[in-house]
């Protein structure tokens, strides 16, 4: 479980680098709100990976199945933070991901269409994994699991507010960050020459 959420801070930072190679307003902007989604998202996941391991005392995502019906406040809390993982639109990845490329997009035309095939393998491997995970028959020896407590919800929830209130309405972040941003771009491009 954890080694796929590796995956994705991978799949996160290149386009970080992608953003801040292209030395433009939209790239750096969509590089520096991605880094600060991924920290968002990845606490999110490895908060939400460390709760199953708490409980089964195992890693392995084949170990499982069924855990849908099982844990379904959990299995929902799973599925937005996988959701934002992958960039879906209303969520904050979605943003930075979208700034990104636009960004990168006016440079590195080649670069940034190869790099939409991480978007692809992205969504391959958390879908799979939600297909082990919750899907499918449960295990007997999962039959006593119980669902995500106060405690672990209190911890969960504004990270998953963030990630919508960021999706939804990006505006005051991007203008807290406009300034410096360009202040940065043209100090880098004054620099160059």
């Amino acid at each position: 479980f954890k080694r796929v959420i590796a995956y994705s801070s991978i799949s996160h930072m290149g386009f970080v680098l992608l953003g801040i190679a292209a030395l433009n307003t939209q790239g750096m902007t969509g590089a520096i709100l991605q880094m600060f989604n991924h920290g968002i998202i990845a606490s999110m996941l490895f908060l939400l990976a460390g709760v199953l391991i708490d409980r089964t005392q195992t890693r392995g995502v084949f170990e499982f199945g069924g855990l849908a019906e099982q844990m379904p406040k959990y299995f929902a809390l799973t599925i937005i933070g996988f959701f934002a993982a992958l960039g879906l639109p209303s969520l904050s990845l979605f943003v930075s991901e979208a700034l990104v490329f636009l960004g990168s997009f006016q440079t590195w035309q080649m670069w940034t269409i190869l790099s939409t095939i991480g978007i692809v393998l992205t969504a391959a491997y958390f879908l799979l994994t939600l297909q082990r995970i919750f899907f499918g028959t449960l295990p007997e020896k999962w039959n006593g699991l119980r669902d995500v407590t106060p405690r672990e919800l209190i911890s969960i929830v504004p990270l998953v507010a963030i990630v919508f209130a960021v999706g939804v309405y990006p505006g005051p972040i991007i203008d807290l960050m406009t300034t410096s941003v360009n202040a940065l771009v043209t100090f880098v491009h004054a620099a160059h020459k």
